[in-house]
């Protein structure tokens, strides 16, 4: 996954394509586990852009999206976000959240 800006998110949103941004803490456990779960996410569905960032630089997007916790997943579609995910209950899981509406 690439690490995405606050402009790169915005840009995503804004093309209206289904697009996932992985919101995370270097020191969070459950943050870690998350990261191998999208990481499989990306090779299951390449066709999706999935982007990932580090929450303690983005202040901005946590205040706009009023992001409670990490890890977070903001899932956009149609040019706005759609889904927020804080429990990355399984790979099966993200993986039917994020194909319904990709097909």
């Amino acid at each position: 996954m690439e690490e995405w800006t606050k402009e790169q998110w915005e840009t995503a949103v804004k093309s209206g394509e289904k697009t996932a941004f992985y919101l995370y803490t270097p020191m969070c456990g459950t943050c870690a586990v998350a990261s191998k779960m999208m990481d499989i996410i990306e090779q299951l569905l390449p066709q999706l852009q999935i982007g990932k960032a580090n929450i303690n630089f983005l202040e901005q997007i946590a205040y706009d999206y009023q992001i409670e916790s990490v890890p977070c997943l903001l899932v956009s579609d149609g040019g706005k976000v759609s889904e927020k995910v804080y429990a990355f209950q399984s790979v099966p899981f993200l993986y039917e959240l994020l194909k319904k509406s990709i097909d």
